[in-house]
């Protein structure tokens, strides 16, 4: 994964935000009614509204993610759903913890 495309995705509040809801998506998106936000993923039109923006931004700013390896999205019937890469998300944190580290 190209480290520079992880670190913009994480240099943006609102695909921080994103990535704190989707932490815990029984918690922020329990009314999802299509499927289970935490065995299926979280429903991009309830990312949007979580957000407080338009679809098409939303897109945007979960295609980055995306790219980073942040998430992984699949479709079911007209939806398209979000969830966290786990192990993507903690090989950067190891990561930034050793380049930032004091030598």
């Amino acid at each position: 994964m190209e480290r520079a495309i992880q670190i913009k995705a994480i240099s943006s509040e609102p695909r921080l935000k994103v990535l704190r809801l989707l932490t815990e998506p029984q918690k922020h998106f329990r009314h999802q009614q299509s499927a289970d936000p935490v065995e299926f993923g979280v429903c991009m039109t309830l990312i949007a509204e979580a957000l407080g923006v338009a679809q098409p931004t939303a897109s945007r700013h979960l295609d980055i993610l995306k790219q980073a390896g942040f998430i992984t999205a699949q479709k079911h019937l007209k939806w398209s759903y979000c969830k966290r890469d786990e192990a993507a998300i903690n090989d950067f944190l190891k990561w930034l913890g050793n380049e930032i580290a004091p030598f």
